[in-house]
This record gives structure tokens, C-alpha cells and sequence, in this order.
């Protein structure tokens, strides 16, 4: 199977096209670089890709850049670009509105008259708002703009499904975590924090829980979502055990053998404050049923960032 990925060069994009690769597909991967961090990060992220000759890269922008050409003999699309994270979409709802929305429409529209057998649409367990649990009938009440672009780009993927057949398959991720996690994400954020000996900063009361998801079981989801899934319908994809952001913070600074110096800072607006994902919809459709703990996919996190902190303090420095 052909299989082209948006986003490739992302956090969860990186390990999908290495995953879909390692089970013998060809990947097309497009990304365009338009994030609000370092380029380096995503260029780091494909550097074992581009070696593979089953894998092609383009970089392009789905908002502008024509799409057609890169659709040619394609079988599936799962489409993972998009923009992400909250707290930015509150002061730059122009780039979430043309990332989430307009790039969808321009990609679905594409993939229809190219005639796509599978469109796999990633979305966000923030579309059910500040407290998201439950299945899949939960109410979608988003508390920041970018769950409202997220909810948007899900009707606007389910209305070419009703309209015009595209066998689109919807997956809610549940905060995504692991190796290559983006520099802007908590667990990120906190591990750095602890190695460097600096004081960690806590928004709210740390007793926010979430139902996080190592990321190998988000990408094993997801493909079995893309050969399985039914076209139509919507699912939980999340990790199998909820703990809290204290929890984690505890679990990281053991993993680095150190302790937290906590500072609490006043919530965000729109932070969710419980997250829990049912996935039983998704088990009974395809199996989907994560297998990695926090304790464990935490530890394989700080130590990709501790191995991260070596390789750089490895680099030659330039005059």
C-alpha cells in the first residue's frame, strides 16, 4: 500500500511513517515547516526517513501549494499536519483557522477527485471541552479556539463523507506523548526543567488527570484505524491509565533520580482539567488497546530528552 502522511516531519507524523514503513508500505511524507519552533526539531525527526528508499518527502504547504500531483497512485491519506496547541490559538486564530480548516478543505477536495480509498482525520480529545470523558457521544463543548478549529475541521471532513462518499475515519487523540514529544508539550517542558535543576512551573493545582498516550500506542491505533476503521465514524484514541500531572512530575524526576521544586501558577484558560478516554468503540472496530504505562513511557521519554542533551553537547562547536 502507498500511503502519504501530512505532518510527517511532526512529533507523531515521524514515528507513523517509521511504523507504516517497518510493515513494508511505501510513504509519501509532506510537511512545511510552519511551526511555532525550531525547524531543526522537525528536521531532526527525519533524518532516519530520508534514508529509506520506500519513503519520498515533499515540503508543502496545503493551504497554497497545488496537492494533486503528490496524490497520484496514493491509497491512503492520513492527514496528521494541522496547527497545534492551545494556549497560542487564544492570540492567532488566522493561522489555527487556515492550518485546521482551509488546508482540510483544500486536501479533502484533492483526495476527492483523486479518489482515495481511506482518508484518516486526526483530531483532538479537546473538542469535548474541559472535561473529556467518556466515548465518543460525549457532547463537543471546545474551550479554546483551537478545539473549536479542531470540531470544525471534523464536520467539514464528515460532510465529504456525506456528500460525496470520501471514506473519511476520524481519531480523537488523547495528549500524545514519548520521544520527539514538541518542545511546547508539559511533559517536555517539565523534563527539561528537572534536568536543568530549575524550578518547574504548575498550572493549577496538579491535580488536573489525563489519560495520556505513549505514542507507539497512538501510531499502533492509528494504523489499525486506517485498515479497519469504518468510514463515517469517529474514535477515542487514548493510553489505558489516567493519572495526574502530579503523578507525572513525580514519575519523571524518579526516572532522573531527582525532586521537583514546584512553583503553581493560576489555570489557563482552557486547559482541560479531566481527561479520560473510553476506548471501547475503537477496541470492538479493531483491537485498538494500548499496552504502554505512564511509569514506562515517561522513563523512555526523559531518556530520549537526557540522550538528546549528550548528542548536543557532542556537536563540534563553530567558530
Amino acid at each position: 500500500m502507498q500511503v502519504l502522511v501530512t505532518g510527517a516531519a511532526g512529533f507523531i507524523g515521524s514515528h507513523l511513517c517509521e511504523r507504516l514503513l517497518a510493515s513494508g508500505h511505501r510513504v509519501v511524507g509532506i510537511d512545511a515547516f510552519i511551526d511555532y519552533y525550531g525547524r531543526e526539531v522537525k528536521e531532526r525527526n527525519l533524518t532516519s526517513l530520508r534514508s529509506e528508499p520506500a519513503f519520498s518527502f515533499h515540503e508543502l504547504d496545503l493551504r497554497t501549494d497545488p496537492i494533486g500531483q503528490v496524490l497520484e497512485g496514493i491509497d491512503t491519506v492520513v492527514n496528521e499536519a494541522g496547527m497545534p496547541g492551545l494556549q497560542r490559538s487564544w492570540v492567532d486564530l488566522e493561522t489555527y483557522t487556515s492550518c485546521n480548516i482551509v488546508a482540510l478543505q483544500r486536501l479533502t477536495e484533492a483526495c476527492r477527485q483523486a479518489e482515495i480509498g481511506r482518508f484518516v482525520q486526526i483530531s483532538t480529545s479537546s473538542v469535548y471541552g474541559t472535561d473529556a470523558v467518556g466515548d465518543e457521544t460525549t457532547p463537543t463543548r471546545p474551550m479554546s479556539p483551537y478545539g473549536v478549529t479542531k470540531l470544525a475541521a471534523e464536520h467539514l471532513a464528515l460532510a465529504y463523507r456525506a456528500l460525496f462518499d470520501l471514506p473519511v475515519v476520524i481519531l480523537r487523540y488523547f495528549s500524545i506523548y514519548g520521544p520527539r514529544q514538541r518542545p511546547d508539550m508539559a511533559y517536555n517542558i517539565f523534563t527539561e526543567a528537572l534536568i536543568d535543576g530549575r524550578p518547574l512551573t504548575v498550572f493549577g493545582d496538579g491535580r488536573q488527570s489525563r489519560s495520556s498516550t505513549y505514542v507507539s500506542d497512538c501510531v499502533e491505533g492509528t494504523v489499525l484505524a486506517m485498515e479497519h476503521g469504518v468510514p463515517g465514524e469517529v474514535y477515542n484514541i487514548g493510553g489505558g491509565e489516567v493519572f495526574t500531572i502530579a503523578d507525572a512530575i513525580h514519575l519523571i524526576a524518579d526516572a532522573l533520580g531527582t525532586k521537583a521544586d514546584l512553583r503553581y501558577e493560576p489555570d489557563r484558560p482552557g486547559d482541560q482539567r479531566h481527561t479520560a478516554a473510553d476506548v471501547t468503540k475503537a477496541f470492538e472496530a479493531f483491537g485498538y488497546s494500548p499496552t504502554v504505562s505512564p511509569t514506562a513511557g515517561l522513563a523512555e521519554q526523559v531518556a530520549w530528552q537526557l540522550d538528546r542533551r549528550r548528542q548536543q553537547t557532542a556537536m563540534p562547536r563553530t567558530a
